[in-house]
């Protein structure tokens, strides 16, 4: 299997519900390198799985409705509990929505699968990956 991962960063602003999470219950800002790690079994006719430079400005747009937002206040997560994991899955819908629809372009190939990584820190991080040939988002 072939890859090609690009990064970007996302700063928002959150809080989480339960007891679980301490001193994170409360508002506290975050800024989370985001990875997209696109997979392929095969390279296109230019010996690449997609053009970098087109996936990273993918990226950008799946990443601009949530920078330098609070997530308690953005509709798309009402009543939900804006986890790392949970913003991973997000982030992974957002770009399998965009592919989908043929954000890559009509003579691209689709890649086979996507795996999307948050880093919260140094030393801790979450992901969701999935198909995209799947209408499931994972």
């Amino acid at each position: 299997m072939f890859t090609v991962t690009v990064s970007d960063h996302v700063m928002i602003a959150h809080s989480l519900k339960g007891e679980i999470f301490g001193p994170a219950r409360n508002l506290h800002g975050a800024t989370y390198v985001v990875e997209a790690e696109f997979r392929s079994p095969r390279l296109d006719a230019h010996g690449v799985v997609l053009d970098i430079g087109q996936v990273r400005q993918l990226l950008r747009e799946a990443l601009a409705d949530l920078d330098y937002r609070n997530l308690d206040n953005h509709p798309d997560f009402r009543g939900a509990n804006t986890t790392t994991e949970v913003l991973a899955q997000a982030i992974f819908q957002s770009l399998a929505v965009r592919i989908r629809t043929g954000a890559l372009g009509i003579d691209q190939d689709q890649p086979e699968s996507l795996k999307v990584i948050l880093r919260e820190s140094p030393v801790a991080w979450a992901s969701f990956e999935g198909r995209l040939d799947a209408d499931d988002d994972g």
